[in-house]
């Protein structure tokens, strides 16, 4: 049975009094209040102070709060001991009861976030502001979105050839795909026998209509679970008849998992999966980004290593409010805050940059959220010539950092039909360009099964097409499959390739250059002394992140976070920085272990 330590629970303990005696409303939320005509209906994020009582009982026991398989993929990035935390408890029901009978109804409910969204009117919101257990109230803003852009994204029908399967003279036949699979260097993982086998991915998009296409064949018995977050079922097949409601799921499907030998094979085509449908096709709601943090919150309970989406948000339709691209900055919208609590709990999370750089063009960035997310492995689309996709949107975020951060094919790519069981198609969009990454992510990790989300997104950056000089249109370039597994053979923390480490080991920060934090990584090979320390060009001290005694790593690596400010807390200058680990074990071996880092302003 794995306890909490006795500072984390001190520590949960402490956040979880902190709270003033009536909630506080947003400004936002207050503008709204002060002009809405009484009884008029607000929609709300309401979070909460706590977990309600009997926090610590819960957490003592991790196996009843997420699944074997998830605290197994919690363990490459976390310690024994802090492998679940107050995220990963429910919500008080009891919070929800009175929330639920408080307002018009409760929408959505969010243990990540420890929230609930529901309809109220502002009596009601002056109302639960005094509540206890209310710690703050926010809007879902609500004013008309711009026109909505035609979709990039354009299919052109194909016909399938029972010739070409005739013909086949090996399994590994790729048909029409073989274009797009050669482009990342998937074939020559391939033959080594790799095909993400025992890879669990989490996909997510506007349902899966035609699951009995013939592309599917070997992958339908591989679907560990499904579920529909638009409208509640177990069901991924969208209610609506029309056969455009969940055909972009299967066409994104099939990029990633596809296998019918001499058509098609996508890059993923061993791995297990879990569907969700979050996207709904009639409108654009923020309703739907809060069905994508769910979902990414069931399909991590269940233990998911990938997390793949062809979707995202920025405008949203009338009453809501859009988002803008200053709201891209990593922190933000409800659903890259939940992207990056699934990368922090060890799933590597890949998303589609967005279409929007032509119909956006002039503004700061084009992106969609979560491919804000520092985190998150932001795809965007190239030509099967290389060259990037005039659709594809650019970067910077709206805090300086670089995306996209890599590229795949997004033009023409060849894709089973939505509506012929042994038709296939063609489509143009960074939502095809995204799974082909989330493949090639999926294969690295089947190589590497002990890598972290971020030492496999290092690779892939590492050893992309434009590594050298990396951009906001193409990022750090295609990915090359081949290569970033070849970089992990040679370069990789010990923790990736032995159960234990054989000696002190500290890791190239990451992000590098950085803005605004970073993450640094060391191993221990017995229980030591440890001080981990910032100093600057000059030698001077900056700030001290690790002091203290540490047990022997268990093959997981440490962490800490250095958000760029000194020991005072005052933000430091654009520069180099030096980090040093300077280690003493038990048994009087030291050790001083220093390397470079970059902020940029």
């Amino acid at each position: 049975m794995n306890r909490m330590t006795i500072a984390g629970t001190i520590a949960f303990l402490l956040a979880s009094l902190v709270s003033g005696s009536r909630a506080q409303t947003t400004a936002r939320l207050e503008a709204s209040l002060q002009s809405a005509v009484p009884g008029t209906p607000l929609t709300v994020w309401i979070y909460f102070t706590d977990k309600g009582n009997r926090t610590f009982e819960k957490l003592s026991i991790p196996e009843q709060l997420v699944s074997p398989r998830s605290l197994q993929r919690r363990g490459r990035v976390r310690t024994v001991d802090k492998l679940v935390d107050a995220t990963d408890l429910p919500v008080e029901q009891a919070y929800i009861d009175q929330v639920a009978a408080a307002t018009l109804h409760v929408r959505q409910v969010s243990k990540w976030l420890n929230a609930v969204s529901a309809v109220a009117t502002p009596a009601q919101i002056r109302a639960l502001s005094g509540l206890p257990f209310v710690r703050t109230i926010d809007l879902l803003m609500r004013y008309g979105a711009p026109p909505r852009e035609n979709p990039v994204e354009i299919e052109h029908a194909v016909s399938a050839s029972p010739a070409a399967k005739a013909a086949l003279t090996n399994d590994l036949a790729y048909g029409p795909s073989l274009l797009q699979d050669s482009l990342e260097n998937i074939p020559a993982v391939h033959a080594s026998g790799n095909s993400a086998q025992g890879v669990l991915i989490g996909f997510f998009d506007n349902g899966f209509r035609l699951l009995s296409h013939q592309a599917f064949d070997s992958l339908r018995s591989r679907i560990i679970a499904t579920y529909d977050f638009v409208d509640h079922k177990v069901s991924v097949a969208p209610d609506n008849p029309s056969t455009s409601f969940g055909s972009h799921g299967i066409n994104t499907l099939s990029t990633i998992a596809g296998y019918e030998p001499g058509q098609l094979l996508g890059p993923a085509f061993g791995a297990s999966f879990v569907l969700a449908r979050t996207e709904n096709d009639s409108s654009e709601t923020p309703v739907e980004e809060d069905n994508w943090a769910r979902a990414i919150e069931w399909a991590d309970s269940l233990g998911i290593d990938v997390a793949s989406t062809s979707l995202g948000y920025l405008t949203y339709d009338a009453p809501y409010t859009s988002w803008t691209w200053s709201d891209m900055d990593g922190k933000t919208t409800v659903i890259t805050r939940a992207a990056e609590m699934a990368v922090a709990k060890g799933i590597i999370v890949v998303n589609s940059a967005g279409n929007d750089a032509v119909a956006r063009a002039g503004q700061p960035n084009t992106l969609i959220a979560p491919a804000d997310g520092d985190s998150v492995l932001t795809a965007g689309a190239v030509n099967s010539g290389g060259i990037r996709a005039s659709f594809s949107s650019y970067g910077p975020t709206a805090d300086g950092r670089i995306k996209p951060d890599v590229m795949a094919m997004g033009v023409n790519v060849y894709t089973a039909s939505a509506s012929v069981p042994t038709g296939y198609s063609v489509w143009s969009g960074t939502s095809f360009s995204c799974p082909l990454t989330a493949g090639v992510a999926a294969l690295v990790l089947h190589a590497f099964p002990k890598a972290t989300p971020m030492e496999i997104v290092g690779a892939l950056k590492a050893t992309a097409s434009n590594a050298g000089s990396p951009d906001d249109y193409d990022g750090w370039g295609i990915v090359n499959a081949k290569a970033a597994i070849d970089f992990l053979a040679r370069n990789a923390d010990t923790a990736t390739k032995e159960p234990f480490p054989r000696g002190y080991s500290l890791g190239q920060n990451y992000p590098n250059p950085f803005n605004p934090g970073t993450r640094i990584e060391f191993l221990l090979p017995e229980e030591s002394t440890v001080d981990l320390t910032v100093y600057d060009i000059l030698g001077r001290k900056v700030r001290t992140l690790v002091q203290g005694n540490y047990p022997a790593s268990t093959g997981i690596p440490y962490h800490v976070m250095w958000d760029a400010t000194d020991q005072s807390g005052r933000h430091v200058a654009s520069g180099v920085y030096i980090y040093r680990l300077s280690a003493r074990g038990t048994s009087g071996i030291a050790t001083s272990l220093a390397r470079t880092m970059m902020l940029v302003q």
